[in-house]
């Protein structure tokens, strides 16, 4: 196992500049930049190219990727995380960023990290889902809490070397915005660190910060990712004050998923968010909690139309792919409506999970690349919609907050899903999008905060 020392996060102000502008001149050339965006965007282009012509080349991303080290099928009674690595291809980040340059787009390296960012980032997060404003004027108090097993010893390291990038504000334990603990809540006794979840837990903090900049984030980390042990951390993480829960992992449904939601899950005035999965269509816990809400996976692109972005259900295989269906033993929450599925239905939501449009993280510890990596899978998704509940503020404190998207159900708040699906089913909406509520996008993605509110 190797660790490596982060790069000085001062990684040069060109570089910053060239990955900030990538993205606000696709905003300008959809016609959503604003004034600061559309100068930048003067002063450094000097490749003319239409908003159809970048979404035509974007649409070309493809790319190689691999189960985190902590995604492998997980034994009886505990949980894979859902993060997929991209090793090798181009990227809808690299493909966007030739079409404004004007330049062949280069290539991941398989097997290797890059030195600059080669996927989404927080301007692309932030513009695609509406949260632009919320972003910078939300969050502020708010806690949100990741839940992962193992320890990474370089969290706090890689998270400020990835802040630096974005220029954002310094989340530090010195500063308070920063804490990590294990499941009993020690910031000195934590568990064995392990490669594969540290790469997770960059991820995770990453895409926390991604969407709500101005969020303290609260790291738990479980002593093994057994469900009774990543249960408890969910309860600690809560005991600490954290309002938002992350979860970005899974495991085959059980008999037992009933108790676990009452023991670690059921937390009223807690907004708990759990990836839906990244085998394609099938159900999988935490997700079929009832208590929490579920996230499924989309493909986003930019486009050239209003919104300036396109989502799909992402599907990359038979076998890789949002996760969504009918759960065997979760009873239907009462705010839940579709008929064909009796017990809890997945997902309620969803946002970007595939690796091809995967999200830009910065993790140093462990061989499996170090430095700029791009990572798709559900375990983009879920925090990054903890986030959005965090921008929208506390939820109230009767609530489970998973319902706060149906009230809000076929309004401008979530942009509705249509086209895709996650493989074959009996049922067509638990495994293929529609208007209006499917299982593979739930009912859409967040078009800024107003459906994460009660």
């Amino acid at each position: 196992m190797r660790t490596t020392t982060p790069k000085a996060p001062h990684a040069g102000r060109r570089r910053r500049i060239g990955t900030a502008f990538a993205a606000t001149a696709a905003l300008a050339a959809a016609g959503l930049g604003t004034a600061a965006h559309a100068t930048a965007a003067t002063a450094t282009v000097t490749h003319k190219v239409s908003a159809k012509a970048v979404a035509a080349q974007v649409a070309k991303a493809h790319v190689q990727y691999e189960k985190a080290g902590c995604g492998a099928t997980p034994k009886k009674g505990f949980a894979a995380c859902d993060a997929l690595r991209v090793t090798g291809g181009t990227t809808a980040f690299m493909e966007q960023q030739a079409a404004l340059k004007g330049i062949a787009p280069r290539t991941v390296k398989p097997n290797a990290a890059s030195d600059s960012p080669t996927g989404y980032g927080p301007s692309d997060i932030q513009s695609a889902y509406g949260l632009t404003d919320a972003a910078s004027a939300n969050g502020s108090g708010e806690t949100v809490a990741i839940v992962d097993a193992y320890d990474d010893p370089n969290a706090e390291a890689d998270l400020a070397t990835y802040r630096s990038y974005y220029g954002l504000s310094d989340c530090t334990t010195d500063n308070g915005c920063f804490k990590k603990v294990s499941q009993t809540g020690s910031t000195t006794s934590l568990p064995s660190a392990d490669s594969g979840w540290a790469g997770e837990e960059s991820l995770d903090l990453d895409v926390v910060s991604a969407t709500c900049p101005n969020c303290n984030i609260l790291l738990v980390e479980a002593k093994s990712a057994s469900d009774a042990n990543l249960g408890t951390a969910v309860n600690e993480a809560v005991k600490l004050g954290a309002k938002f829960v992350s979860n970005s992992y899974g495991g085959s449904e059980s008999s037992s998923d009933t108790s676990y939601d009452t023991s670690y899950y059921k937390h009223a005035g807690v907004a708990i968010t759990a990836s839906a999965g990244d085998e394609a269509y099938g159900a999988e816990y935490p997700a079929a909690s009832r208590y929490v809400t579920a996230v499924g996976g989309t493909a986003l692109k930019t486009a050239s139309n209003s919104r300036g972005w396109t989502e799909s259900v992402w599907k990359t295989s038979s076998t890789e792919g949002t996760g969504s269906g009918c759960s065997s033993y979760d009873a239907k929450p009462s705010w839940q409506t579709d008929t064909s599925c009796s017990k809890r239905m997945i997902a309620d939501v969803s946002a970007v999970a595939d690796p091809a449009t995967g999200v830009s993280v910065y993790d140093s510890y462990g061989s499996d690349g170090t430095g700029w990596n791009t990572y798709g899978g559900t375990s983009a998704s879920s925090p990054l919609i903890a986030s959005v509940y965090a921008l929208a503020g506390t939820p109230g404190s009767s609530d489970y907050p998973a319902q706060y998207p149906y009230a809000a159900a076929g309004t401008s708040a979530l942009n509705d899903v249509t086209s895709g699906n996650n493989g074959s089913c009996s049922v067509s909406y638990y495994c293929t999008a529609k208007s209006g509520y499917d299982g593979p996008t739930g009912w859409g993605t967040p078009e800024g905060t107003g459906a994460f509110t009660g």
